[in-house]
């Protein structure tokens, strides 16, 4: 029996025939990106470790379940980033369904601001094992399909944090940071693959339900709030790249125009 989401409606659109990896997708950013690709015509794979409802709203079942009842296809997969034979399996669940992969969005990721002075070892980790380590698991997953489909696009979720070294530093910072130098690496080598790689993050704050969970306590003035759906439009922008197109980029959401 298959586990994929989908109804008798197809959607045309800018991605039909694509298909995405969007790995911490049970919520937030991840939920927002994974149902704007649905809208253009993707197939998508929503991975993430939430399979049941937990402290925080959202799984992998119930976003599936909304891209499918809005007229798209999407298969829930279970994945933690942070586990080698859990990427595989994941991405291989993922190429089994829907016959290979085109766009992959690495979002998974941890939130932990505090100064370095109090930041416990194992919150170091973890911010380097899921928001580096992870990125790191699910893109070398997918490289191979994503090559045998003659191309297509790679973009981590990072933040304007990286830029912000005036406000000191913290865990979750240095571990986005790390990401972005991966990426922009990887462009140049996949460049020939017709595989393009980018970097995105929030021009502002995105109040996700991790940011409110994990932010500290932190008041942000409403003019620093940003929608998810702006992040997902330039998803859907950078999804449409290819070697050819726009790549080894850094992007800011709402700067983004192609």
């Amino acid at each position: 029996m298959t586990n994929v989401r989908e109804t008798s409606t197809q959607r045309p659109g800018s991605l039909a025939g694509k298909v995405a990896f969007v790995a911490g997708a049970s919520r937030g950013i991840g939920a927002t990106v994974a149902t704007a690709l649905a809208a253009e015509g993707a197939a998508v794979a929503v991975a993430a470790r939430t399979r049941q409802p937990g402290r925080l709203p959202g799984t992998i079942g119930s976003v599936a379940s909304a891209i499918a009842d809005a007229g798209g296809r999407a298969l829930p997969v279970a994945c933690d980033v942070t586990d080698e034979h859990s990427v595989k399996q994941a991405v291989a669940q993922t190429v089994s369904e829907f016959g290979g992969i085109d766009i992959l969005i690495a979002n998974a990721g941890v939130l932990w601001l505090g100064p370095i002075e109090n930041t416990p070892l194992k919150r170091w980790q973890l911010c380097l094992d899921v928001n580096l380590t992870g990125v790191f698991l699910v893109t070398r997953a997918v490289i191979p399909h994503v090559r045998a489909r003659g191309g297509g696009s790679l973009i981590a979720i990072t933040t304007t944090g990286v830029d912000m070294v005036e406000h000191g530093a913290n865990a979750y910072w240095v571990s986005k940071a790390a990401a972005e130098r991966l990426y922009l690496g990887l462009a140049a080598d996949l460049r020939a693959d017709n595989i393009a790689v980018n970097c995105l993050s929030p021009s502002r704050v995105v109040l996700t339900e991790g940011w409110q969970a994990g932010g500290g306590g932190l008041n942000i003035p409403p003019e620093m709030i940003e929608p998810p759906e702006a992040m997902a439009r330039a998803a859907v922008l950078l999804a449409q790249q290819d070697g050819s197109g726009v790549t080894g980029t850094v992007q800011r959401s709402e700067a983004l125009t192609l």
